[in-house]
């Protein structure tokens, strides 16, 4: 885990490997994230075999509610995962991605300067490079 990083409520990590999650990242309400499966084979699964793959989140990342992230799934830095996604694959950094399951919807670029479908950062908003030098 990361510093600064943003857990909210009821988030689940099943983490018979390991997860990792890069600093300043935000996670909200309702994630899962899932590092073990099971085999295909009905024995195999009897027999008590598991699978496990280690997941990668980058460092600031921002995956909204309700998103699931699958084993073996590598978070690129600066992405956004769009609520409700379930994230089979690899996401590269600085892009969104959403759906189920996710594929990437477009790059984060410089003209990024909005929230909230486009409406503009008001003039009275701290941001994160005024916080960090108030320490």
């Amino acid at each position: 885990m990361g510093s600064n990083v943003y857990i909210n409520f009821n988030c689940t990590l099943v983490d018979d490997v390991q997860i990792t999650i890069g600093d300043g990242t935000m996670i909200a309400p309702n994630v899962t994230i899932v590092a073990e499966s099971h085999p295909v084979s009905p024995k195999l699964r009897a027999e008590g075999y598991g699978c496990n793959k280690p997941v990668h989140i980058g460092r600031n990342v921002w995956i909204a509610s309700h998103v699931i992230i699958l084993p073996g799934v590598h978070i690129g830095d600066n992405a956004i995962i769009g609520a409700g996604s379930i994230v089979t694959k690899d996401v590269p950094a600085n892009v969104i991605a959403m759906r189920s399951p996710a594929k990437v919807a477009r790059e984060i670029t410089p003209d990024d300067v909005h929230y909230d479908h486009g409406k503009p950062i008001a003039g009275n908003i701290v941001t994160l490079d005024a916080l960090q030098q108030w320490e």
